[in-house]
């Protein structure tokens, strides 16, 4: 009997039975389809070997004037520049305090006045459960304690404690590392900055140069009060590890009895935000500790909402916005050791808007435009379907008169502009059950907007990509694409995604051009992790689906830069499509990746047939392995959902003419999987010898 050559269906069906599927693929992960045939995906490394705080969501690249290579990053703590691998805080200032609005206590002598009114349980799996000094972190809780003395903790700065921990604590602190900042109505959040200048010595261990720094405040005790830990003098990138801070605590002493003098000025950077979604308002939703006891959560309250930034150039300076807060400037003159300031602080500010949704510069007609903004007449006060856009070539000129081209659209559809994407012709506006398009159209009217679609929807404010004029996003339950009309994009594993997703962190969800690859990615949480740990990918080119599992938070395209960015958990950058390996560990290690196929008949009716051979087509073409190898794995059975009999897994080299089987049954499956360091490969049509049963 002649050879059998095997050609699948490119991409992924998880939409039917595997049965149902004969002659296509079922499952996968790390592997994408080309030209029909699966291969390997492309290995990662690391940007830079500094990391950055908070989780991103927002990257932004650009080159100045002068040839310097930009890249924004917009994390739910703070806002950076990276420059060469390093990472410049930009954070812009919310507040300075005058002179001596800040006092400082060293925790040492008031904690235990202050311990009974914070909530901490600690539960120990045995009684040995401490180390011999250290940091405790439950949440955005933070225990500290200096020693094991006997039974007891000493030092400890946080918490009433479980009658399960109760004999290894003590109930009083002899040292301690916690600083109580006094500051009327400070507005400040828990994981808020704030850098202390002015300051003198409080005593014995906390000195000048210890308070005169950048801090993070650990916790909010009321409106005027809060902790900070009192650390080794560094700065913050310093002590940024594996993006978390690592910092030496400083202990207190009782000798430690100043306020810190009447010259200490506060900086407080902008409030920081919360990299999870909160679904619901009112008592009980937020994150615990946000905001004061029994206070009501609102999502208009700031820092309160998952933190996201939308950033563009104008020239080589950056516009960045908080979503649902301010718009803030940087002036590329100042360098990266300056802060971006208020749009509205500019010279000459007119009527600029002061809080939004998203910001845009316009690339055909550079117009500033604000999505979701305050009015011209109430500013301050948030219009959710409002747009609002410059002068052109103006950054601060907003005042809609008959010598401007400044003015406002307002949607009619909808309750909130959820995103906006640009394309080469036009702008497209998603609401929250509509889809506009929005075109510059000259003096007299500026722009003007058309409803191009009534009844869509959108997973998030990050869903939705541009390759030239279309647009794909991903919506609560479909994957759509425009290309002058709305049409739902079919897929073949729509199900697997929708129905392991969670759908209370959608927010989260990003999209991604991999255009070298004609890949859409999106990144989205499963519905066993609150963050993104899986992703989807629609070739639109091949027309094939597949997936698998990475976390990656935000993600860019090659062009400024010569390889994909993304942003992982981890608090590193990585290059994409870069060798063959998993670069987040060092040295790097291998990625696992496989592809398995739905089962075929083998013969008709009850007929067996002998599998024999397997003739392999493999191309490891560009490995850095010494001897590239994947495992092809051929299952038999005798009937649809039957256990598979008998299993032979077959190691594949670049010389390997065929291979033996010798396995006998109506139905089989490969399996195909590599897990060697140095190894790509591509899969072409493999054939096997197969003979009915009797035949020899």
């Amino acid at each position: 009997m002649p050879l059998t050559k095997l050609q699948f269906r490119p991409g992924i069906n998880r939409e039917i039975t595997s049965y149902s599927n004969e002659g296509g693929w079922y499952d996968c992960d790390k592997v994408r389809f080309r030209f029909g045939f699966p291969e390997k995906i492309g290995g990662w490394l690391r940007l830079s070997s500094t990391t950055f705080l908070g989780t991103c969501r927002a990257l932004h690249p650009w080159v100045a004037l002068g040839g310097e290579r930009y890249l924004g990053v917009g994390t739910h703590l703070k806002y950076y520049i990276n420059e060469g691998g390093g990472y410049n805080d930009i954070t812009p200032i919310r507040a300075t305090t005058a002179a001596g609005d800040v006092t400082f206590a060293a925790a040492a002598n008031t904690l235990a006045a202050d311990i009974d009114a914070i909530q901490t349980t600690i539960t120990l799996t045995s009684s040995t459960g401490f180390p011999d000094t250290g940091t405790i972190k439950i949440g955005s809780e933070i225990i500290i304690y200096a020693s094991v003395v006997g039974n007891d903790l000493t030092g400890c700065t946080r918490g009433t404690y479980g009658t399960t921990a109760a004999s290894h604590l003590a109930t009083a602190a002899v040292t301690c590392a916690t600083l109580i900042v006094s500051d009327t109505a400070h507005g400040a959040l828990d994981n808020d900055f704030v850098t202390f200048s002015g300051a003198v010595s409080l005593g014995d261990q906390i000195t000048a140069d210890v308070l005169n720094q950048e801090y993070q405040i650990t916790y909010i005790k009321d409106v005027n009060t809060y902790y900070v830990m009192a650390r080794t003098v560094a700065t913050i990138a310093a002590i940024t590890v594996g993006g978390q801070l690592d910092p030496t605590p400083v202990f207190a002493t009782t000798s430690d009895s100043g306020n810190g003098g009447a010259s200490v000025v506060g900086a407080y950077q902008l409030n920081t935000g919360l990299d999870t979604t909160i679904v619901g308002t009112g008592w009980g939703a937020g994150p615990w500790s946000r905001g004061a006891w029994g206070s009501a959560y609102s999502l208009a309250t700031a820092g309160q909402t998952l933190r996201i930034w939308s950033h563009d150039n104008f020239g080589e300076d950056l516009l960045f916005n908080v979503r649902d807060e301010g718009i803030y400037y940087w002036d590329k003159t100042s360098d990266t050791s300056s802060r971006g300031v208020a749009l509205n602080s500019l010279s000459g500010a007119n009527y600029t808007p002061t809080i939004a949704k998203q910001i845009m510069v316009s690339d055909t007609d550079r117009h500033v435009i604000a999505f979701g903004c305050d009015s011209q007449t109430n500013p301050g006060v948030q219009d959710p379907l409002l747009i609002r856009f410059s002068d052109q070539e103006s950054l601060t000129e907003w005042e809609a008169t008959a010598t401007t081209t400044a003015g406002d659209l307002r949607l009619g559809s909808g309750s909130e502009i959820v995103s906006a994407v640009e394309t080469r012709q036009q702008i497209l506006v998603f609401t929250d059950t509509s889809l506009y398009a929005m075109q510059y159209l000259g003096p007299p009217f500026t722009f003007g907007v058309q409803m191009v679609s009534e009844n869509v929807s959108t997973a998030g404010p990050l869903c939705a990509i541009a390759v030239d004029d279309q647009v794909f996003w991903m919506g609560a339950s479909e994957f759509y694409m425009f290309n002058g009309a709305v049409t739902r994009i079919p897929c073949s594993v729509r199900d697997y995604v929708f129905d392991n997703m969670n759908t209370g962190q959608m927010d989260k969800i990003t999209a991604a051009l991999n255009s070298e690859n004609s890949e859409i990615w999106w990144f989205y949480p499963s519905s066993s992790s609150s963050e993104n740990d899986r992703y989807v990918v629609f070739n639109y080119l091949e027309q094939a689906w597949y997936y698998g599992t990475m976390a990656r938070t935000c993600w860019i395209d090659r062009g400024i830069e010569a390889y994909p960015v993304a942003a992982g958990t981890d608090g590193y950058l990585y290059n994409h499509e870069i060798g063959f390996d998993d670069g987040s560990n060092s040295p790097a290690t291998a990625i696992t990746a496989y592809v398995r196929s739905s089962p075929m008949d083998l013969g008709d009716g009850q007929q067996f047939t002998f599998v024999r051979r397997l003739l392999p087509d493999v191309s490891f073409r560009n490995s850095t392995a010494v001897n590239p190898e994947l495992d092809i794995t051929t299952r038999v059975r005798n009937a649809s959902g039957g256990t598979y009999l008998r299993t032979v897994t077959s190691t594949i080299e670049d010389s390997t003419e065929q291979v033996h089987l010798r396995l006998r049954g109506r139905q089989f499956s490969i399996y195909v999987e590599s897990a060697d360091e140095g190894v790509t490969w591509r899969l072409g049509s493999l054939r096997y010898d197969l003979q009915p049963d009797g035949m020899r």
